[in-house]
């Protein structure tokens, strides 16, 4: 008797180990996992993302510095694997093999979609180097800086604002049409390291930090094949023209008008009964457009405290097409993700910014989405706020939303 029953347990312990032995590999493991994109020139814009498993229900946490990016519509098909970004339509598809995916990320466009390799593997919390050198270098504070394109005819000007804890940096890069969000990277001996990705945009941004305070060398890598350079100097002066002042009424005296259908095909203007005597706000903006995300985020919860105060909004969409039902799917994505209480309307307009002039053609020009229009109570364009700095610029988001808001309460009272 005793020897059947070690001979049972024999083959219990044998059973559950051969089992154990021949658990799938293709399970998606949770925990912290880096990616990595790959460029045309060949260089890796990496990032980090989080997988939580919750009752078989994925989701996927994508990390840039202080940001923590959302993706739930994850599925898994045997060893295949398939991530829909949330906006800005892509995605990624790929093997999913021994704790690691190999494939593709796809950024589906108007007439063409833009496609780089992807990898990703788990257990791997770091993001630039696994082992980083030691440096003398900190790169914390302003950096006034200049982007140049690769035939170096166009230069872009920004300021870099960075904040370094021993070896890795935190910040963004400025500019007087939006800023590049959450960059997270590391300083390594004297090269400085920064990506970010969102889903929209894959940035890498590399460069080489000089005893004098400048960086030299830098190189800007976005999508799979643009490249930039750039030059920086430490300037704690250095700041971006008046966002107020860039784009402006061709006739001081002009009225804006318009009508375009709503996500009901519903035509909607600024004559309409909804909007007389109140303080109005124009959105222009894309789903396609990260600063747009950022402030389409901040513009539903300032709409459910302001809605009932006299103030209205209306999003206008810019999208890569002209297909009404194309633009409506990704804006209606939009407006359940950040619950975008206001109406929304497709303009028929697309996101080229001289397409874009057309369709309000009293302004001088459209130089950046998201673009913002300020309308008092009598119709009369009072502001024109271009670009937006979100909340991975720190203070300069906090201190636009309280000017913000401090004028529109000023507004309201007239």
């Amino acid at each position: 008797m005793k020897l059947k029953t070690h001979a049972l347990s024999l083959f219990l312990l044998t059973f559950i180990f051969l089992s154990a032995c021949d658990k799938p590999s293709h399970q998606l493991s949770t925990g912290v996992w880096r990616g990595a994109l790959i460029t045309a020139s060949g260089a890796e814009i990496p990032f980090n993302f989080e997988v939580i498993d919750s009752l078989n229900a994925y989701t996927i946490y994508i990390i840039n510095g202080e940001e923590r990016f959302e993706v739930k519509e994850i599925s898994t098909d045997g060893d295949s694997i398939h991530i829909k970004m949330p906006l800005f339509d892509s995605e990624i598809k790929g093997i999913l093999k021994d704790n690691k995916i190999e494939g593709v990320w796809t950024k589906f466009l108007a007439d063409t979609n833009v496609e780089m390799p992807f990898y990703a593997k788990t257990n791997t919390n770091w993001r630039i180097s696994e082992k980083l050198s030691s440096s003398k270098f900190n790169v914390n504070g302003k950096w006034a800086t200049t982007f140049i394109t690769d035939d170096g005819k166009d230069t872009t000007y920004a300021v870099g604002e960075f904040h370094q804890k021993q070896a890795k940096v935190t910040g963004t890069f400025l500019t007087s049409t939006g800023d590049y969000r959450y960059l997270d990277g590391a300083v390594s001996g004297n090269k400085l390291s920064l990506s970010t990705f969102d889903g929209s945009h894959a940035f890498l941004f590399t460069a080489t930090i000089n005893p004098d305070s400048t960086l030299s060398d830098g190189k800007f890598y976005s999508g799979l094949s643009y490249i930039e350079n750039f030059t920086a100097k430490k300037d704690s002066t250095a700041k971006l023209p008046d966002a107020y002042g860039l784009t402006f009424l061709k006739n001081n005296d002009e009225k804006l008008h318009f009508s375009f259908p709503n996500l009901n095909k519903e035509q909607v203007s600024l004559s309409d009964e909804k909007f007389k005597n109140k303080v109005v706000i124009l959105q222009m903006f894309g789903s396609w457009c990260p600063n747009c995300m950022d402030e389409s985020a901040y513009l539903a919860k300032f709409y459910s405290k302001y809605k009932n105060r006299g103030v209205e909004i209306l999003g206008l969409a810019y999208e890569r097409t002209r297909d009404f039902e194309k633009s409506k799917k990704n804006v209606e994505r939009m407006k359940n993700r950040f619950d975008m209480d206001y109406d929304l309307l497709i303009t028929g307009f697309t996101n080229d910014k001289e397409d874009a002039a057309k369709s309000l053609p009293m302004l001088n020009k459209v130089i950046a989405f998201p673009t913002m229009i300020i309308l008092d109570k009598k119709g009369d364009v009072r502001k024109i706020h271009t670009g937006f700095s979100g909340p991975g610029t720190g203070k300069h988001y906090l201190e636009f939303t309280q000017e913000f808001e401090k004028l529109i309460d000023d507004m309201i009272k007239e």
